[in-house]
């Protein structure tokens, strides 16, 4: 396994839900230490530092720390756990899977569970299990063993359970956390890269928090940042499986970066977008276009920081995100510090400039 491998799965397989991101935070700083500066923002995002050749421009590229998941908001005298969802689930992902439940004791595994189909009516089983009619079953018999011996307090963070795993094809992952652990790896790299070379510029690779809940640590971060360029590294989805028509998703494992450029919280640069795409060609790096509507990014919080940061989405595609366990293709995560890099490059005072003139 090597060093880029064994930090995907560090980072994926650290917890880390929305407003709990610390231990994926601490990962995020081993490696970052290695190339950069250390600073952090007062809610709890981390930013590494690398100066090159002048203060300015000063290049925000950041990615999310925290992960979607649960939160207990309750205890049932019988002992199953009631809960919240942190981030967008969907019902139909949640049952049955496994997780693991973060106390002051220590881990809990647990399992979602619901009313059994054996014993529901016909008109029961068409329906979709609502996440009202959810809980997790810890094992326990009842409130009190629940409470005094495992442990566990309402306000205490539940994780998805899904262990990293490369897949027969070498270059497919599995993991949990993708959203948005792939965007920490690969500002890590990029700055690990960019330690080697001369950039105009200085660079700042942030990990965010409570992204998935309100894009709430972009905002403070850019505040501590002050970007003059703001890129947000993120998944896409992948729409090269079955069912999904080609018009719905067009991102497919394989195809290299995708270039984001609409989403429900920022119409990006279009000139920043042209210089990646021009880059790219150069690099010969293969790329491709996405749109999403229903959802937004840390970008949309960097880009109307102070009088405004000419800003931009690159993800790498994702089967199956916002569930417990996405896939991923190394090469399109290879590609992208890639491509991030060299743009990195570019981006001295006079490119900054064209940006807005």
């Amino acid at each position: 396994m090597d060093q880029t491998l064994e930090m995907l799965r560090d980072l994926t397989d650290a917890p880390g839900v929305s407003g709990y991101e610390h231990e994926a935070r601490a990962v995020v700083r081993k490696y970052l230490e290695q190339v950069a500066t250390i600073e952090h923002d007062n809610l709890g995002s981390i930013i590494g530092k690398k100066v090159g050749t002048s203060e300015r421009p000063r290049i925000m590229i950041a990615g999310h720390m925290d992960e979607i998941g649960f939160m207990v908001t309750g205890i049932t005298k019988e002992g199953f756990l009631r809960f919240q969802t942190l981030g967008g689930w969907w019902e139909q992902v949640m049952l049955a899977q496994r997780v693991v439940v973060k106390t002051q004791k220590g881990e809990v595994i647990g399992l979602i569970g619901s009313k059994p189909p054996h014993i529901l009516s016909q008109e029961e089983r068409k329906k979709v299990v609502e996440k009202k009619d959810m809980f997790i079953d810890v094992g326990a018999s009842s409130e009190e063993e629940a409470r005094k011996v495992l442990g566990i307090k309402p306000g205490d963070p539940v994780i998805p359970w899904s262990p990293f795993a490369v897949m027969a094809n070498q270059q497919t992952i599995l993991a949990k956390a993708w959203d948005d652990r792939i965007g920490c790896a690969i500002f890590i790299d990029v700055l690990r890269n960019l330690k080697k070379e001369s950039h105009p510029n200085t660079v700042f690779g942030v990990g965010t928090v409570q992204e998935e809940v309100g894009l709430r640590g972009a905002t403070t971060s850019a505040e501590a940042v002050d970007p003059d360029v703001g890129f947000a590294l993120e998944v896409s989805v992948a729409g090269d499986m079955p069912g999904v028509k080609e018009n719905e998703a067009t991102d497919k494992l394989g195809g290299g970066p995708s270039i984001l450029i609409y989403d429900g919280s920022m119409i990006p640069s279009i000139r920043l977008r042209d210089l990646v795409v021009e880059t790219a060609e150069k690099e010969k790096i293969p790329y491709q276009f996405s749109a999403m509507p229903g959802g937004g990014t840390d970008a949309g919080r960097i880009h109307v920081h102070g009088r405004g940061v000419p800003s931009l989405v690159l993800g790498v595609p994702c089967r199956y995100i916002h569930s417990h366990a996405g896939i991923i293709r190394r090469e399109d995560y290879d590609r992208t510090v890639k491509l991030i890099t060299a743009v990195v490059k570019r981006l001295d005072a006079k490119t900054v400039a064209s940006l807005v003139s």
